[in-house]
């Protein structure tokens, strides 16, 4: 792809979505790290229901800290994968109590020492908290990226470094949420609603249909 068209489209996700942030609900760096944990293969409209449940009550690394599995199991039950990520979140707050003082580390890497914290969790813990230069990649950013044309990357940390290249340091996390919101609302997974796409102009990607 010749670099006028990508900077083309880059600059048309900009204008169409440079407003946008998380769609997660959280009041501290804590509920942000549970909430993103909790999002990995579930929406966050459900993640968005079951924080709001959990949040009044188990609101900080020693509060949730505290539970049995077997209850934080039920707090989340509700939640795809909840038996990995309940030991994963009880995990986090005893390394966050014993280890990092209950407070949410800033780097990148060390978030990463984090039980149930990968790449794109920390990228995103990281980008929102302490505005740390980052391009998480998940489903959205991944699918829509491939369709644009702008990646062509087999896995996420392929398709991050791709994207990495491409778009200016300073709006890394920024264009992480062009993305999402591009894929959520219009790049859809199984139907995309390509007529109504103001990247058609431009995009490889179509509809049989168009």
């Amino acid at each position: 792809m010749r670099k006028a068209k990508r900077e083309a489209i880059l600059n048309i996700l900009e204008a169409t979505y440079k407003d946008t942030k998380t769609a997660l609900n959280y009041n501290s760096p804590f509920e942000l790290l549970v909430a993103v944990i909790l999002s990995a293969q579930c929406t966050d409209e459900r993640v968005n229901v079951i924080t709001s449940r959990i949040f009044p009550r188990l609101n900080t690394p020693e509060k949730m800290g505290a539970l049995t599995q077997e209850q934080m199991e039920a707090e989340i039950r509700d939640c795809g994968l909840y038996h990995a990520k309940a030991k994963n979140l009880l995990g986090a707050c005893h390394m966050l109590v014993e280890k990092f003082n209950s407070t949410i580390p800033s780097d990148i890497k060390t978030l990463m020492e984090l039980p149930g914290v990968g790449q794109k969790t920390a990228n995103v813990v990281a980008s929102i908290i302490y505005n740390v230069p980052a391009i998480a990649v998940d489903t959205h950013v991944f699918r829509v990226s491939h369709r644009l044309g702008l990646a062509k990357g087999a896995d996420p940390l392929a398709t991050e470094k791709e994207l990495q290249k491409i778009i200016p340091m300073e709006k890394w996390s920024a264009a992480h949420h062009w993305f999402i919101w591009h894929g959520r609302k219009i790049c859809k997974a199984r139907k995309p609603l390509c007529a109504e796409c103001v990247l058609l102009a431009e995009c490889p990607f179509k509809e049989k249909n168009l």
